[in-house]
């Protein structure tokens, strides 16, 4: 356990997390990298043996192992207690809850003693229904209350809690990526050779390239995410006969893990293959024609911003945070409504029959990530609200050009 020396002038956070893979997992790991190059003093709560944990012990995080489910639950009450403890021996200057599970236990834990912010990642009353969701919605007005800020990773994020009666300061920070890491094959800047490839991606990653039967040159469509009702793997899925019939040949590769695994592999046809959990995203995002995420609903996700980041072209479901983590000229292309299987195989099937156009469309979300959603700009908006809330002189965010360490599934 490390142990801060009480004089220590350097203020404190203190991240909470569950879940600990994903989206989320990546926020949590560019605000550690961040918040310790700038010379904060950061502590992390979150379930320990974890691939997440290990990554902020190896940045240099001080990492406290907290059991806690991904759904709230009997073991709840334990949870909190446990994170009380935890805050009582940290001594937190600030607390940062992400996702809807360490927002409920963290907000319980610190119940307003301790400045606390809390980013929701998509609201946890979307994600269910009936009485559930009226117990969701119930609890995230009472725990306002306890909320210093709101963070909302896009306006449309806020205005859907504001619209729900969630009252309290809100502030819209969007997601950004490492366009360090995130970046074409062919870009000068990657840190190594490229092999030859196909015109406009590049060679496929290892696990693909070896099956039996892949032409290296057929189109390739890629989506990325964890296997669950909210990305819509299934509304992909059920697309994918309409676009193979259109583009014969064309290939689908579900890249994650998750509880819709066995059932995503019962619904596909024989063509859509499954890449399960990777550690790097990047060689898949490079080697696609296309990226398509139908989810049902988000906040902004990371994933179309990690694929235009690496020059390709998305598809994306129109939710909370989709257009706006577009350019606007964009959107027509590569928006469709969420929940509809024909609607995704025509704008598939139609940037799969168009080369120049995928390629338009990738140098477009590049330019459009470059200048929008760099990290850098979100570790600095992070910052800036630290400061507000601590009264603090002004506190310097540094991000390295390089992820070395990335969490995704």
């Amino acid at each position: 356990m490390h142990q801060q020396p009480p004089t220590d002038p350097r203020p404190r956070v203190l991240h909470v997390t569950q879940p600990v893979d994903g989206g989320v997992a990546r926020v949590v790991t560019d605000l550690t990298r961040a918040q310790l190059a700038a010379g904060w003093r950061v502590t992390v709560a979150c379930p320990g043996g974890t691939a997440l944990a290990a990554t902020l012990g190896a940045l240099g995080a001080d990492v406290r192992p907290w059991a806690a489910t991904r759904s709230p639950g009997p073991s709840l009450a334990g949870e909190v207690r446990r994170l009380a403890r935890l805050v009582a021996e940290v001594r937190p200057d600030l607390v940062h809850a992400h996702s809807a599970k360490a927002g409920l236990a963290g907000r319980l834990a610190v119940r307003g003693r301790i400045p606390t912010m809390f980013q929701p990642h998509a609201w946890s009353f979307e994600a269910v229904g009936g009485a559930t969701a009226a117990l969701a919605l119930a609890w995230e007005r009472w725990a306002a209350r306890w909320t210093a800020w709101t963070v909302c990773v896009s306006e449309a994020e806020r205005l859907r809690g504001a619209r729900a009666g969630i009252r309290g300061r809100t502030r819209v920070v969007p997601n950004g990526v490492d366009t360090g890491r995130f970046r074409p094959a062919a870009d000068p800047g990657s840190p190594a050779p490229v092999p030859p490839a196909p015109p406009g991606r590049s060679v496929l990653p290892p696990g693909l390239s070896e099956l039996p039967g892949i032409d290296p040159a057929a189109p390739l469509v890629v989506c990325v995410g964890r296997l669950c009702p909210q990305k819509g793997q299934d509304v992909l899925v059920r697309a994918w006969e309409s676009v193979r019939g259109r583009v014969p040949g064309a290939r689908l590769v579900l890249v994650g893990d998750g509880p819709d695994r066995d059932r995503l592999r019962a619904l596909a046809p024989e063509p859509v293959l499954f890449a399960g959990a990777v550690a790097d995203p990047v060689p898949w995002y490079r080697a696609a024609d296309l990226v398509v995420l139908p989810s049902r609903w988000e906040g902004m996700a990371l994933a179309p911003l990690e694929a235009m980041a690496c020059g390709r072209p998305v598809v994306l479901s129109d939710v909370d945070g989709a257009r706006e983590s577009l350019p606007p000229d964009l959107a027509p292309h590569c928006l469709v409504p969420p929940r509809d299987p024909a609607a995704l195989a025509d704008a598939v099937t139609a940037l799969l029959l168009d080369p120049p156009l995928r390629a338009s469309l990738g140098e477009r979300g590049r330019r459009h990530v470059l200048s929008t959603h760099d990290v850098r700009h979100t570790t600095r908006a992070v910052a800036a609200l630290y400061r507000e809330l601590l009264g603090a002189g002004p506190v310097t965010s540094v991000v390295p050009t390089e992820c070395r360490e990335p969490i995704h599934s």
